[in-house]
């Protein structure tokens, strides 16, 4: 299924982070999808305390802000911010969604949710290669986590062809996926 939405999957993908085991994305994150400051986004929740509760936001300490910021180059800007990062867990996203009403947020919530759920099966899919002994049972999970992968961090390319191959060592499961990308000839 081709995105039409203006906000594709891979950036959506690109700032999901994990906080705490949990995939969350950020307020200043949050707020650039959405196409506004992030002051507008952390207003909107203050002002709808009530759709928030514990486990849909999650405020970094300052420890998890420096760790970001040192991991994750798009982030760099929070270190000469003085307040700590809003981390917005799936849920807490969906409850955002329900605030912010313009034609953007529409499409920008459609892609985040979209997003989740790719992000949601792929895991699964992992999960289950790990623990599938089979090889007939292995190709179609690979084959499906390929074209997830490839939906996920670029919808732009059509898949030409793909390659995997699965290594386990002492219980330690290692996925290579290679997704050709191209422009197919005419």
């Amino acid at each position: 299924m081709k995105n039409h939405y203006p906000v594709k999957y891979e950036d959506v993908a690109g700032r999901v982070i994990e906080i705490r085991g949990e995939k969350v994305i950020l307020d200043s994150d949050v707020a650039e999808l959405y196409g506004v400051e992030t002051k507008d986004i952390n207003r909107a929740v203050k002002n709808n305390k009530n759709k928030f509760p514990s486990g849909y936001i999650t405020p970094l300490t300052a420890g998890e802000k420096s760790e970001v910021v040192k991991n994750f180059h798009h982030l760099e800007d929070l270190k000469y911010s003085p307040y700590l990062p809003k981390a917005f867990t799936e849920k807490g996203l969906y409850m955002l969604a329900t605030i912010l009403k313009s034609p953007k947020a529409v499409q920008t919530t459609l892609a985040i949710i979209e997003t989740f759920a790719k992000l949601r099966k792929l895991t699964r899919n992992i999960k289950e290669l790990a623990v599938t002994k089979d090889k007939d049972a292995q190709k179609p999970l690979m084959r499906e986590s390929g074209v997830l992968a490839a939906e996920i961090l670029d919808e732009g390319l059509e898949t030409i062809g793909s390659e995997t191959s699965v290594e386990v060592n002492l219980a330690v499961l290692k996925l290579k996926h290679i997704v050709k990308k191209g422009k197919r000839e005419a």
